[in-house]
């Protein structure tokens, strides 16, 4: 009998010791990949009948790395938004994106984030660039953005629910590579040691010292820094002539979307320009072969190859 009233008082005790605090519920989307809605600024995730939402300005996640240990910072709001929601039945992108949602399945369930902050790490996707013969060249597809939310709470029916730290996940914003569809035939600045290549609306040109082409046959080799300059530019507008690169100031059009410089050389490691210069009856064709060059952009890089034949000209 003691037992008994023992027992009994032991789940009084625990009934007693209930101050009315939430259980805490799970929602986990981290696996699942990240779409975007083309008719507003929603970034989502479904799930079979849930779906997790953002909705933040398109800048929010901009196609530039960001500092270590620095993301981006998004103070959620009644602007800034986080959503989930359960519904009856399977959900499609059209329970998100689509002006009039269909009326099945409905909304059983949603929670409205009222408070935290989004984080957005971005990073560059970086592949093997296969249509050059340069050797391990890479290119740029795309930026990833790793989202985090911190210290948010939910609103929902049952009361609040809140998460130190949610890992959302990845969302990708996919770029168009670069092109460079240059050939092998470059041009050289009348005067001083410029030497360009045109294709389209991009241009890959190499302002030199003045040690460079010399009249006679062999290789001269130097490290690409302050004196010797390799610079790639996408323009926003095709027509470049040499006025773009030989005159001084530069015609303002077409302007420029895009510039990418090379990294400083490293002795016998990267950023190397050979030059081979042989004869050509009373002339000298000149072949430029760019080794081992990184290019850089507001924190994203791309690897130019182990060989990059430049191009050449006659002198």
């Amino acid at each position: 009998m003691k037992k008994i009233i023992g027992l009994f008082a032991f789940m009084f005790l625990l009934i007693g010791c209930d101050d009315g605090d939430l259980t805490i519920e799970t929602i986990d989307f981290e696996d699942v990949t990240a779409d975007n809605c083309t008719e507003n600024n929603i970034v989502y995730k479904i799930k079979e009948n849930e779906i997790l939402l953002i909705e933040i300005p398109p800048e929010s996640y901009l196609n530039q790395v960001t500092p270590l240990n620095d993301p981006r910072q998004i103070v959620i709001s009644t602007t800034n938004k986080v959503i989930y929601r359960s519904y009856n039945g399977t959900v499609t992108e059209d329970n998100v994106c689509a002006t009039i949602q269909p009326i099945t399945p409905t909304v059983t369930e949603q929670w409205v984030a009222t408070s935290g902050t989004i984080q957005i790490t971005t990073t560059a996707v970086v592949v093997p660039n296969t249509s050059l013969t340069s050797g391990n060249a890479t290119r740029i597809t795309g930026y990833n953005h790793n989202i985090v939310f911190k210290n948010v709470t939910f609103d929902k029916p049952t009361g609040e629910q809140f998460f130190e730290t949610y890992i959302f996940g990845s969302y990708v914003t996919p770029v168009t590579p670069l092109p460079f569809g240059f050939d092998d035939e470059v041009e050289k600045c009348s005067s001083g040691n410029t030497v360009y290549n045109i294709s389209g609306s991009e241009s890959l040109v190499l302002n030199l010292d003045n040690t460079f082409f010399p009249a006679a046959s062999g290789t001269q080799t130097a490290l690409i820094s302050a004196t010797n300059k390799v610079t790639y530019t996408l323009f926003n507008a095709g027509g470049l002539t040499s006025d773009n690169f030989c005159t001084t100031p530069a015609p303002i059009t077409p302007a420029a979307s895009q510039i990418w410089i090379a990294e400083d050389g490293v002795t016998a490691t990267s950023g190397i320009i050979e030059v081979v210069t042989t004869t050509l009856g009373t002339q000298f064709l000149h072949t430029i072969h760019l080794k081992k060059v990184t290019f850089t952009r507001n924190g994203s890089e791309f690897y130019l190859g182990d060989d990059y034949i430049y191009g050449s000209f006659i002198q």
